[in-house]
């Protein structure tokens, strides 16, 4: 009985929600779960059911999280948050490139803006905690976009640890917990991250990638680094970061003049 109460204490409220995010409360509908597949994948469902824009689903645990080209996400309620948000566009899908690294923007300045330092945005869709020089994974972005004759749909799933994850995953990792004196509740961190979305996200509607471009490549965090890229296990390209186009592709100077990476792999190039 003891262990049950825990569990549901440890769900997110979204009555106590909605007070948190104030003004942009009529902007999100959110649904808390104790455990699904992935959130991405029960938003994709709800979405194809008619779900509206600004739904939000936040789930404790995930039996298959799914983060970028597949690698699995760990999550749980003591050391993490873990949700999706489904959002709509006008126009075809061209409209949305670099909408993940507008994403990282957002939360971005939500963290930054309850005190946490050192965040840093690393292409095309994580987080990073900057630490003396040295980088690890903060949170992770993962942006699945359709459309229909609405227009265009994206899902936009997020996590963030808000402690380092215990288990070995082959990269460095941190929590938010070491970004700052004392972690926030998780309502109001939610929430935070909800309200700056709104702003990037309807900026965004407007100018597109270009209404965010200047604030990501303030908080790129291999600006001027030397960087290689890899696909399928090999190194395809490799250069100084020189920042990010209007539409989010990365730029290297390679020495061969400057070229723009549209996928892959990014890490640094260390001496």
């Amino acid at each position: 009985m003891r262990q049950s109460k825990i569990r549901r204490m440890a769900l997110i409220d979204p009555v106590l929600l909605k007070t948190r995010l104030a003004a942009a409360a009529g902007r999100f509908d959110v649904d808390a779960l104790e455990i699904c597949d992935s959130t991405n994948s029960e938003l994709l469902r709800r979405a194809d059911g008619g779900a509206p824009a600004g739904t939000v689903i936040v789930a404790d645990r995930q039996s298959a999280g799914r983060g970028r080209r597949g690698r699995r996400w760990l999550s749980a309620p003591e050391s993490s948050l873990t949700f999706s948000v489904l959002w709509r566009f006008s126009g075809p899908l061209t409209r949305l490139s670099g909408l993940s690294l507008a994403v990282g923007v957002a939360l971005a300045r939500a963290l930054t803006g309850l005190g946490a330092r050192g965040i840093r945005l690393k292409w095309p869709n994580d987080v990073l905690l900057e630490s003396a020089g040295d980088f690890a994974k903060l949170a992770g972005i993962l942006v699945e976009l359709s459309s229909d004759r609405r227009g265009a749909q994206a899902v936009i799933g997020i996590g963030l640890n808000l402690s380092a994850p215990a288990e070995d995953l082959g990269q460095p990792v941190a929590g938010l917990n070491q970004a700052m004196p004392a972690l926030p509740e998780r309502h109001a961190v939610l929430a935070a991250i909800l309200c700056e979305l709104q702003v990037v996200l309807d900026a965004f509607a407007v100018d597109g990638f270009l209404a965010v471009k200047m604030a990501w490549q303030d908080a790129n965090a291999w600006d001027g680094l030397q960087l290689q890229v890899s696909g399928d296990g090999q190194i395809v390209q490799a250069g100084r970061c020189v920042g990010v186009d209007k539409d989010g592709a990365l730029l290297l100077d390679t020495g061969r003049g400057i070229e723009q990476v549209l996928a892959g792999d990014v890490s640094l190039r260390r001496a």
